[in-house]
This record gives C-alpha cells, sequence and structure tokens, in this order.
C-alpha cells in the first residue's frame, strides 16, 4: 500500500465532505430565504388586502357621518306664504318653520333678502293659526314643534325681491340654511 496516496485520499473525502456540506448549506440558506420571501410576498398582500379593508371601512364611516349630519336638517321644513294687507298691493311675509326631528334645533333666524329679518315669531297651531308670541331671535325649537315668523309689512314689490331663508342650529352644533327653493346648505364657520 503507498501511504503518500492515503493522506491525498483523506483529504480528498475530506474536501468532498465539506463542498457536500457546503451545497447542503447554502441549498438549505437558499430555500429558507425563498420561504422568507414567500412569507414576505404573502404578509405584504395581507397588508395590501388590511389597507384596502381600512380605506373602504374609513370610506363608509365618513359616509355614515355625513349621512348623519345631513339626518336632522333634511327633516326641517318651511313653508312659506304672502300675507296680503289692505287693498294697496301691501303685504308680509308667513313662513312656518317646523321641526319633523327627534331632537330640538337652536338658534333659528328668518331673513327676508339680505337686509331684513323677521319682526315677529309666534307658535305655530296649524291652519295659519297662532299661539303665543315668542321672543326673537328664536333660541329654541323642539322635536315635532313649529313657529311661524312674521316679516314687517311691505309694498308688493318689496315682498317679493325679499324671499325668506332660515338659519338654525342643528344638535350637533352645525349651521344651517334653508332658503324659499328648498335648496339646504351648510353654512361657513363665520355664518351669516
Amino acid at each position: 500500500m503507498n501511504w503518500g496516496d492515503v493522506p491525498t485520499w483523506v483529504a480528498a473525502v475530506f474536501a468532498g465532505g465539506a463542498a457536500w456540506f457546503a451545497y447542503q448549506t447554502i441549498k438549505s440558506q437558499r430555500q429558507q430565504i425563498g420561504e422568507q420571501q414567500d412569507f414576505i410576498d404573502e404578509q405584504s398582500r395581507f397588508m395590501a388586502d388590511q389597507r384596502q379593508n381600512l380605506e373602504l371601512e374609513r370610506a363608509q364611516l365618513r359616509d355614515e357621518a355625513e349621512a348623519r349630519k345631513w339626518w336632522q336638517a333634511r327633516r326641517i321644513r318651511m313653508d312659506h306664504r304672502v300675507i296680503p294687507i289692505g287693498s294697496e298691493g301691501a303685504g308680509r311675509w308667513g313662513v312656518e318653520v317646523r321641526n319633523d326631528s327627534f331632537v330640538p334645533i337652536t338658534d333659528l333666524q328668518v331673513r327676508f333678502g339680505t337686509a331684513y329679518i323677521a319682526s315677529e315669531v309666534y307658535q305655530a297651531l296649524g291652519s295659519n293659526a297662532l299661539g303665543e308670541r315668542w321672543a326673537l331671535p328664536l333660541q329654541v325649537l323642539g322635536s315635532w314643534r313649529a313657529a311661524e315668523f312674521r316679516s314687517q309689512a311691505w309694498p308688493e314689490a318689496t315682498v317679493h325681491n325679499n324671499r325668506p331663508t332660515l338659519f338654525f342650529t342643528d344638535e350637533a352644533g352645525v349651521r344651517w340654511s334653508l332658503d324659499s327653493y328648498g335648496k339646504l346648505e351648510e353654512e361657513s364657520a363665520d355664518g351669516m
């Protein structure tokens, strides 16, 4: 037996074993990296789905909050008519405001055109019947209650050129305007 070849043979076996071990280690690490990348991709998809769900939920909550904000304001009714005074064509506005919601509204004011405000307000009893006179501006109108606002007396042309607009604050503190054409708008922060 040639002993000089045995150390070479043993070194070759160990080198082959080391190469096989290194190959298995690299193969295992590649497999682990692949699994980690799959896991990261799966987590990224999950997070993207969660983000999309949260965005949809936020949008739904915003829509619901907006609907709640408008809910009470849309239940306030304003009917208006010209009440003739005398035979010269003079008249005044009669504006009935009804709160058909379950909660009161506050700080009610009726403006006529841009320069005039209501001169009188009464408890409205239905069929144009009036109850007690209330103080202006009307601080609170309870649920399922009505008030009749009256303008001062004007010539016919002035009456028709100064249509009424109602201003009120809802339960949430939002200020609204409702004009004689039924247009409901949220008022700006600086008010009327």
